[in-house]
């Protein structure tokens, strides 16, 4: 009988360490960002010059687990040219979502999605419910305002406002609190550091105006600009103007907690190397200040 008693306890410890290491396989340890509410995640227009099968792989391989989609991006694999966005069908939805899951990912946004056409609207936040996105990363029509906040709520889904360079009716924040400050919480702030500082403007000023209202981030930093050249292109993070450290200190100070989408629009083709880069200087920060 004791013998017996002992082959149970045996078998219901291994069974225990089973659970154990299917739970760690299914819920890697989190970072410290994680555990201060900070999520580090993937624009995918990062990779726009692949498809959305491969963009997926380039994720993963970076170790990171969750992804905002562009709205336009090609699907590839069995879908082809069929391109991520509300056109997609009731089973290519569901494929591309249990892709991404099998990959360790998960679809938290899309954006920037922009449209003149109010009817838009609603399969836009239908879509991204269907998807269990957190946020839309947006730039609405002005006199679209009241729908898209009518559609948030009945949605519960986030509008995480961009601010593209001028003309956009966003790139300051103070033409973006002039639409949104009376509006409610589930409306606020894509925060684009880079599209700031392009416009003249200081990125860490702009994210203190914006406390309490920022969802997400476009994250990135910025080479100086240059004589003779029209652009200043993204580089790896610490190594250019953005000051990420002061950055992030600010977004500490403000007990953000969100996400920060990497889009870093440089070395098109053979970018992984140097996001390795930015995530690295993003934890070696965020180490230091928590």
């Amino acid at each position: 009988m004791f013998n017996n008693l002992l082959k149970t306890i045996e078998i219901t410890c291994l069974a225990l360490m089973g659970l154990v290491l299917v739970s760690c396989a299914q819920n890697p340890a989190q970072t410290k960002a994680e555990r201060n509410g900070w999520r580090l995640g993937m624009q995918s227009y990062t990779f726009h010059t692949f498809p959305l099968t491969e963009a997926l792989d380039k994720t993963r391989e970076l170790g990171i687990r969750y992804i905002e989609i562009y709205p336009g991006h090609t699907l590839g694999g069995k879908w082809g040219n069929n391109v991520f966005g509300y056109g997609m069908d009731e089973q290519t939805r569901r494929e591309v979502k249990e892709l991404a899951e099998s990959k360790g990912i998960k679809i938290m946004g899309t954006g920037v999605f922009v449209t003149d056409k109010a009817d838009e609207w609603e399969k836009q936040f239908a879509f991204a419910k269907a998807m269990d996105m957190e946020f839309i990363t947006c730039e609405p029509a002005i006199e679209d305002w009241d729908l898209v906040e009518e559609l948030a709520e009945k949605y519960n889904i986030r509008v995480s406002v961009h601010n593209h360079p001028q003309p956009s009716a966003y790139w300051t924040p103070d033409a973006l609190l002039q639409q949104i400050s009376q509006r409610g919480n589930l409306i606020g702030s894509c925060a684009d550091v880079g599209h700031w500082r392009r416009e003249g403007l200081d990125q860490t000023d702009c994210l203190k105006k914006l406390e309490g209202r920022i969802i997400s981030l476009h994250f990135k930093d910025i080479v100086a600009k240059q004589e003779g050249e029209t652009e200043q292109h993204d580089c790896i993070w610490g190594t250019g103007i953005l000051e990420v450290k002061d950055m992030l200190n600010e977004l500490k100070r403000q007990h953000f907690e969100g996400v920060f989408s990497i889009e870093y629009e440089y070395n098109w083709e053979n970018s992984v190397p140097d996001i390795k880069k930015c995530i690295d200087y993003f934890n070696e920060v965020v180490n230091e200040i928590f």
